[in-house]
C-alpha cells in the first residue's frame, strides 16, 4: 500500500482539501478527506485524475519538425502521408521500441497516466511478416513496461489502399493483413500483454472505411466480439468523405452507425466532418469522440462539430496522433479555441453554463478512459489510481481560485506545472521527472542517429 496526501483534491463530488489517497494493486483503496498525512506519505498540492491519452501513433514523433517545409503546389494531409510512408520504411524493431518509450514517458510528463497506441506498423521493411508476426506490438509494450504507463493497445487492421479494395500501395506494404492473419496477430499481442500489469488491455482498430471493407469489417468484429475497445479513423478529410460515399452509397459516419454495433466501448478518432444529423447520431451510440486538435490542426483537418455534440450529451476524449507536440493543457486549449475560431464566439465547450476547464477536463478524463477501457477518469474508490499532481503555487496558477483553477491549467498554464503522476498506481514522475528519464533518453538518441545515418 502507498498513499499521498493533498491539499486539495478534484474527487467525484468535488473540490476537497486535505486528502488522503491509498493505493492498493493499481487502485484507489481509501480517500479520507480533511484529515493529515501520515509518515510515508507522498505530498503534494493538488491532485487531480489523470487523463489518458486516447490516440497515438508513437513512431511518428521521431519526425515532428520535418515535415513543415512548403513544397511547390499545396500541402494537405495528403502529402503529408506521403511523407510519412517513406520515413516508415527505414524504421527498426529497436528503433520503434526507443521512440515509443520516449513517446510514453512524454506523456507521463504532460499528465497522461495512460495511452491508446494505435498501431499499424506491423511487418518487415520489404511487408514481410516477422516470424514473431506480433514483433513491433512486443515492442510498444517492451516500452510500456519500462514507463510503466498504463498501456490500451490496438493492433490496426490495414488491409486496402482505398475504398473497393484497391490493393496496397508500397508505402503501406508494411501494414497491411488480411482478417485471418490480423486476428492471429491480436492473439499474439494479447498473449504478450500478460506480461504486463493487470490494467494493460488489447483492442482493435479498423484503421478506417477506406482501408477495410464492409465484409471484413463485420468479420473482423464477429471474430473479436470480445467487449474490448474498437477504435476506427473516421470522417477525418473531406476527400476521405467524397470517397466512401462515392464507393459505399453514404458518408462515413453514417454508413458506420448503420452498419456496424457501434457503442460505448467504441472510438471513433477524429470526426471532424459531420453533419449536424450524423452529430447527433453519434452521440446518441455513447461512443467516444476520439478528438486530436494539435494534430488536426497541423494536418488541416478541420474542426469538430463540438457544440452540437455537447448539446447531445456526445462523449469525448482527447489524443496526441501524430505526437507533433506532446501537451495535454495544448490539447484542450486547442480543442476550445478551435470552435471559437471557427463560431467567432468564446467559452464554447461547456453545457449551459460554468467553467469551460472544468468541463473540458473532467470530460476528456471520464471519455478517455472509456475509451482505452479503463476503470479510471474520476477520483473514488475502487477506480484505477490514475493520478496527476499540479502546483497550484505556480505563477500561472497562484491568483485562482477552487472555481478557477482548472480554467488557469487549461488556458494559462504550461505542463510544466504537472509534479507527480501516478499510472494505476505506479508513481512514474517525481518532482516534474520521470524516474526512467536519463536511459530513455539515451537509448533514443542512439536510436535516431542510426535512424538518420540510414535515410541520409
Amino acid at each position: 500500500m502507498t498513499a499521498l496526501f493533498a491539499r486539495r483534491a478534484l474527487l467525484a463530488g468535488g473540490w476537497d482539501r486535505n486528502t488522503r489517497v491509498e493505493m492498493q494493486a493499481g487502485s484507489i483503496s481509501l480517500i479520507e478527506t480533511k484529515t493529515v498525512a501520515k509518515p510515508g506519505d507522498t505530498l503534494v498540492d493538488t491532485v487531480l485524475p489523470a487523463l489518458a491519452n486516447l490516440h497515438s501513433h508513437s513512431f511518428q514523433r521521431a519526425m515532428a519538425g520535418m515535415t513543415e517545409y512548403r513544397m511547390a503546389g499545396r500541402d494537405s494531409f495528403w502529402t503529408w502521408r506521403d511523407l510519412m510512408y517513406r520515413f516508415t520504411a527505414h524504421l527498426t524493431p529497436e528503433q520503434i521500441e526507443a521512440i515509443a518509450a520516449l513517446v510514453f514517458l512524454e506523456m507521463q510528463e504532460a499528465g497522461y497516466a495512460s495511452v491508446g497506441e494505435f498501431h499499424y506498423l506491423h511487418h518487415q521493411k520489404n511487408g514481410t511478416p516477422y516470424d514473431n508476426l506480433s514483433e513491433h506490438s512486443d515492442r510498444i509494450m517492451a516500452a510500456a513496461s519500462q514507463t510503466g504507463i498504463g498501456l490500451t493497445h490496438l493492433p490496426v487492421l490495414y488491409s486496402y489502399a482505398g475504398v473497393g479494395k484497391r490493393p496496397l500501395e508500397q508505402g503501406q506494404m508494411r501494414f497491411g493483413n488480411d482478417v485471418d492473419r490480423f486476428c492471429r496477430l491480436v492473439e499474439q499481442a494479447r498473449g504478450a500483454a500478460s506480461a504486463l500489469p493487470d490494467d494493460c488491455r488489447v483492442g482493435i482498430a479498423p484503421h478506417s472505411l477506406r482501408a477495410t471493407a464492409p465484409d471484413d469489417l463485420a468479420q473482423v468484429l464477429l471474430a473479436q466480439a470480445t467487449q474490448s475497445p474498437v477504435h476506427i479513423h473516421i470522417a477525418e478529410q473531406p476527400k476521405e468523405v467524397q470517397e466512401v460515399q462515392a464507393g459505399l452509397g453514404a458518408r462515413p459516419v453514417e454508413w458506420l452507425l448503420d452498419n456496424a454495433p457501434v457503442g460505448r466501448d467504441w472510438c471513433l478518432i477524429h470526426a471532424t466532418h459531420m453533419t449536424k444529423a450524423e452529430t447527433r447520431a453519434m452521440a446518441a451510440t455513447g461512443a467516444v469522440a476520439g478528438l486530436c486538435p494539435v494534430t488536426e490542426a497541423n494536418l488541416g483537418d478541420g474542426p469538430f462539430n463540438g457544440a452540437t455534440y455537447l448539446e447531445e450529451g456526445g462523449a469525448f476524449g482527447v489524443g496526441s496522433d501524430s505526437n507533433v507536440l506532446i501537451s495535454l493543457t495544448e490539447e484542450l486549449r486547442t480543442l476550445e479555441y478551435s470552435q471559437r475560431l471557427r463560431d467567432l464566439s468564446r467559452n464554447v465547450l461547456v453545457h449551459g453554463e460554468g467553467s469551460v476547464g472544468h468541463a473540458l477536463y473532467t470530460a476528456a478524463a471520464q471519455g478517455g478512459a472509456q475509451a482505452l477501457g479503463r476503470q479510471a477518469g474520476e477520483i473514488a474508490t475502487g477506480r484505477l489510481a490514475d493520478l496527476v499532481a499540479i502546483d497550484s503555487t505556480h505563477p500561472t496558477l497562484c491568483a485562482l481560485t477552487d472555481a478557477q483553477l482548472l480554467d488557469g491549467l487549461v488556458f494559462a498554464a504550461k505542463d510544466q506545472v504537472v509534479t507527480d503522476l501516478w499510472s494505476a498506481g505506479r508513481h512514474c514522475v517525481q518532482a516534474g521527472r520521470h524516474r526512467a528519464r536519463d536511459a530513455i533518453l539515451t537509448r533514443y538518441r542512439t536510436a535516431i542517429t542510426s535512424l538518420l545515418e540510414e535515410i541520409g
